[in-house]
């Protein structure tokens, strides 16, 4: 038979309890001679002002701000070209000419006709002076008054007439030749010489103004009254409000000035087109030609910067961490603005002189303590080090 040694129930609670006080000193122990946790090593940066020229950006197309499309007033065959496409005309100028010889006979037509309706006004008058002396004498009868009366005012209204078909037909001849309405730059002929053109339908060619010239942009419900008063504004600033960006990275340096903003929001884009003039004295900018327009926004000027990785997003607020005393930090709000290259300009929340947390913010919480060093290795290796401040 084997025996059982037992303890009593109320003995095992006081033993077990025993083995946990001393458990808990020995962990309490560890931590004492493990002493307070390393500060976290981190990079900071000093807040201060720097003159920043921030600017938002928009698509552009570059239009003309006056152009006219040729299109014939006459139908016939091309006979003459005066131009060279691409060539710079003044308004006035003779372009192009249309066979008119069916047109110049029509004129001379129209002329005999008008001489016709003359020669007949002068045959009826004639007649009438007549009648009306011999009634004076009783000597014809009035019914024959009345009808030379009648023809003079009819020989009058055919002479109106004649010279109403002559004006057309002289205005087909002049049309016959086509002038440069304005003065600008013609295009390339749709038409070549001797092809036929129809009144009204055939589209020879265009011409449009080049300097100044434009571009049309669209803005959001959002920026309209800003731009409204960007028109009114007066004065000019040492780095213009509008500037362009044309293809290829460059700026284009002669300054704009809005001329024009449409009159409604188009309702299916919810956008509203705003045109801005430029001068284009060197003809670098083409109609058509697709640009980006630089507008300088309310973050242009002196103003506080700080490195864009200092600043942390939660919840679609920003923070930073500032250093404090004891080289302890704090999660600050603050709100942004532009980003420039790689800082981003900080309307509120940060004061000139602050220094901040620029690397390693990863590591970091409310109250913890920092060290200046490499943020990519960790403290140990990098021993203590009392917080400062700098780039």
């Amino acid at each position: 038979m084997r025996n059982f040694n037992l303890i009593a129930p109320g003995r095992v609670a006081p033993a077990l309890l025993l083995a946990g006080l001393l458990a808990a000193c020995g962990k309490k122990e560890e931590a004492k001679q493990a002493g307070p946790p390393p500060a976290t090593p981190v990079a900071v940066y000093k807040v201060q002002a720097e003159d920043v020229v921030s600017a938002d950006t928009y698509p552009a197309t570059v239009v003309p701000l006056n152009e006219v499309q040729l299109l014939a007033e006459v139908t016939g065959y091309l006979t003459d070209i005066y131009v060279q496409d691409g060539q710079k005309v003044t308004k006035g100028q003779r372009l192009y000419a249309i066979d008119r010889t069916r047109y110049a006979a029509a004129a001379d037509q129209a002329r005999a006709q008008l001489q016709v309706a003359r020669t007949n006004y002068v045959r009826v008058a004639k007649d009438a002076e007549r009648y009306r002396r011999l009634a004076e004498q009783d000597a014809i009868a009035l019914q024959q008054v009345d009808i030379s009366k009648a023809d003079v005012a009819n020989a009058q209204s055919q002479i109106a007439a004649a010279q109403a078909a002559l004006r057309s037909v002289e205005l087909d001849v002049r049309h016959s030749v086509i002038t440069a309405p304005l003065t600008g730059t013609i295009g390339i002929a749709q038409v070549k010489l001797g092809g036929l053109v129809t009144q009204g339908q055939t589209l020879i060619n265009t011409v449009s103004a080049e300097d100044p010239i434009a571009v049309d942009v669209n803005i959001g419900e959002q920026d309209i009254a800003r731009f409204a008063k960007l028109q009114q504004a007066k004065g000019v600033r040492k780095d213009s409000i509008f500037t362009l960006q044309v293809p290829g990275g460059q700026t284009y340096k002669l300054p704009g000035k809005i001329v024009t903003i449409d009159r409604a929001v188009d309702p299916q884009t919810g956008t509203l087109k705003v045109r801005v003039q430029f001068p284009n004295p060197r003809r670098l900018l083409k109609a058509g030609m697709n640009t980006t327009l630089r507008v300088l926004n309310q973050d242009t000027g002196e103003q506080l910067v700080i490195p864009a990785r200092a600043v942390t997003e939660q919840m679609g607020e920003f923070y930073v961490y500032v250093v404090g005393d004891s080289s302890k930090v704090s999660q600050r709000k603050v709100l942004t603005g532009t980003k420039v290259k790689d800082k981003t300009v900080v309307r509120q929340g940060l004061k000139a002189g602050e220094t901040i947390v620029s690397d390693g913010i990863q590591n970091l919480h409310e109250g913890s303590k920092i060290q200046v060093g490499d943020p990519t290795k960790p403290a140990s290796a990098q021993g203590a080090a009392p917080a400062g401040t700098g780039k």
